[in-house]
């Protein structure tokens, strides 16, 4: 269990627990009020809860059932009741379905085959070799699942091409741009914000 400015977050061992990486996005949200909200891989819904305070509806989705059923304790614990929840990959759960504002905390981790977890908590690492199989991914299909001047905001690592995600972005018509970042002894990570132009 852990907290953040008052929210309680019940953990559990097959889901990825929130850390630098998901407090930089929580500390940097670009919510405002009544925004109808999408979050990719929940985990233990600790960015869904802290964007309910804010948002109108926050629809949070996940590939690992324990995570969503962890997210149901930890939104019933913070009576996050403006949450609602969806099982799929990346914009399976959604289709048809616009959203003022997505949140990914991508996979962003450089993975070979023999760095792959056999467990629920590989989805959140593996990035696949490069780092960028659910990142460039979620990039092709996001501008589809926006509002007309709907924004995104992406969490991932220096290890994974930050420049070229910006670039992807601004071909697809968004201005993007990093928004914050927090340096470790190996890597950078960061939050880029991207608007449709």
């Amino acid at each position: 269990m852990l907290e953040y400015k008052g929210i309680i977050i019940n953990t559990h061992p097959d889901v990825y627990e929130p850390a630098e990486d998901s407090f930089l996005l929580a500390d940097n949200l670009d919510i405002k009020s009544m925004d109808n909200v999408l979050e990719i891989g929940t985990g233990t819904g600790f960015i869904a809860i802290v964007a309910s305070k804010i948002a109108g509806k926050v629809i949070a989705t996940d590939v690992n059932d324990h995570a969503l059923k962890c997210t149901i304790k930890n939104a019933v614990t913070n009576k996050a009741y403006n949450i609602e929840l969806k099982k799929g990959d990346i914009f399976e759960p959604v289709e048809g379905q616009k959203f003022d504002l997505i949140l990914f905390n991508a996979p962003y981790l450089p993975t070979s085959e023999t760095e792959k977890l056999n467990n629920e908590l590989n989805a959140a690492f593996d990035g696949g070799l490069n780092g960028r199989d659910m990142i460039d991914k979620f990039i092709e299909q996001v501008r589809d699942f926006l509002k007309e001047e709907g924004r995104m905001q992406l969490v991932q690592s220096s290890l994974a091409d930050i420049e070229k995600t910006i670039s992807q972005l601004e071909d697809l018509g968004f201005d993007a741009e990093v928004t914050a970042s927090e340096k470790s002894f190996f890597e950078e990570i960061v939050v880029i914000t991207a608007h449709i132009r």
